[in-house]
């Protein structure tokens, strides 16, 4: 019996530049899949499975991102969908460089931003389950000395270490965003930290708490953060475009990042290493890592759990509060909006529970999310601010993700607007 070829079965073919092709948007691996399927006789080119169950062809999918893509003024991106813990389907859009002008191709590696937490806490997992590491153990108590007489926190926990409040603060807290710490230091009027409410008690997202556990575990472990998960995730995934640090054999094949006006903003090049947010990976090498942690290749079942499991629930109308004010919002009501260790979670949808995490940065707008029970993933990257402009129709349209509650998220074109303008 003949069985039908998937757009997996010809991700062996290198894409080439749209040019070569002559057609706009269109990859080699669509090309050659459409060929395959004519030749063999069959009625129907490769297609990608939605989460409803209803199907997008491959040449259907790339023309919508094109025309999506460029309607909202990206640069430069990388979509990845995974089905059945399977990668189906994989793009590249635009542009990586402005000068010269080089195209993105599915290898190109660009900064993940705030992905970098999930991935980390990953990593972190892994540690608790080897015992190296305490989820409930106070942080104060693992240092085994004050946290202030580190140098690198000899000023900005100077304050933090008089609050006794502090002496409560746990890894799960950290990984959890609920010790009470703002985002950042830098954004305390001192530029000290600070807890702001019981730690525990609630959820303010937090990259400092994030930081904070890196150092714990470096302390721990005696080596740096990027050596660290380099040995134990990416290595032995053979995710070869990842690093948590920029590495030499990236300047090839590396993405520039752009602004709205699409003017260049920086070079990729993230240094020193920083489990809130410095990594930098493609598409296809977190969708590589979504189908071996949800295959339990990198942890045991109920290491996962645990990391998946709600510690916080969430109620708020938007991620990022407006003010001490903040309503409470129906979209997380309604899907069960929580906060796991280092994800977002959707405990509630139709497609049943999801995990999820954005990436936000100067001229890096990225998004990934998984669904549990379909094992079905989609992964958006992005090297320009206007990204996130293109995440809603691309989910809805290629995913068939209905359930991602946008204005929490801030991915509606008011909210948008709002942040550009602040």
């Amino acid at each position: 019996m003949r069985v039908r070829p998937t757009p997996a079965d010809f991700f062996w073919l290198k894409e080439q530049p749209a040019q070569a092709l002559r057609i706009t948007g269109m990859s080699t691996l669509g090309a050659f899949g459409i060929v395959v399927c004519f030749a063999s006789g069959l009625a129907a080119e490769p297609a990608i499975r939605r989460l409803d169950g209803s199907k997008i062809s491959a040449r259907e999918a790339e023309a919508f991102a094109q025309k999506t893509l460029t309607d909202a003024h990206v640069t430069g991106a990388q979509i990845a969908i995974v089905d059945q813990g399977r990668l189906v389907w994989s793009y590249a859009f635009g542009l990586r460089r402005l000068d010269p002008k080089l195209p993105f191709d599915r290898e190109t590696t660009l900064w993940a931003a705030s992905i970098t937490k999930g991935v980390f806490a990953t990593y972190a997992m892994q540690l608790v389950e080897q015992g190296k590491l305490s989820l409930d153990r106070p942080v104060a108590e693992q240092l085994g000395q004050p946290l202030n007489t580190f140098e690198p926190y000899r000023e900005i926990a100077s304050e933090l270490v008089k609050d006794p409040a502090w002496l409560a603060v746990t890894p799960r807290m950290l990984l959890s965003h609920t010790a009470g710490l703002l985002n950042f230091a830098f954004l305390e009027p001192d530029k000290k930290m600070h807890l702001h409410f019981k730690p525990g008690s609630r959820y303010q997202y937090s990259g400092e708490g994030l930081n904070l556990l890196q150092f714990l575990i470096e302390q721990q472990q005696g080596k740096p953060l990027d050596q660290l998960m380099q040995t134990a995730l990416f290595d032995p995934l053979g995710m070869r475009r990842t690093g948590l640090i920029y590495r030499a054999e990236f300047e090839a094949n590396v993405a520039d990042r752009f602004d709205t006006t699409g003017q260049f903003r920086s070079q990729t090049r993230r240094f020193p290493a920083r489990g809130a947010g410095s990594m930098t990976s493609s598409a296809e090498d977190l969708a590589t890592f979504a189908t071996a942690l949800m295959a339990d290749k990198l942890m045991k079942p109920a290491t996962r759990q645990t990391m998946l499991s709600p510690a916080i629930p969430i109620r708020t109308l938007h991620q990022f509060p407006t003010g001490p004010d903040e309503p409470e919002g129906t979209e997380a009501a309604a899907v069960g909006l929580a906060y796991g260790l280092g994800w977002g979670l959707l405990t509630r949808t139709k497609f049943g529970p999801a995990f999820f995490k954005e990436g936000h940065g100067d001229g890096a707008q990225n998004y990934m999310i998984c669904f549990e029970r379909r094992r079905a993933c989609m992964i958006l990257l992005t090297n320009s601010d206007n990204g996130e402009q293109a995440f809603r129709p691309l989910l809805e349209k290629l995913f068939g993700n209905t359930v991602t509650p946008w204005e929490w998220e801030g991915y509606t074109p008011a909210r948008i607007e709002t942040r550009r303008g602040q």
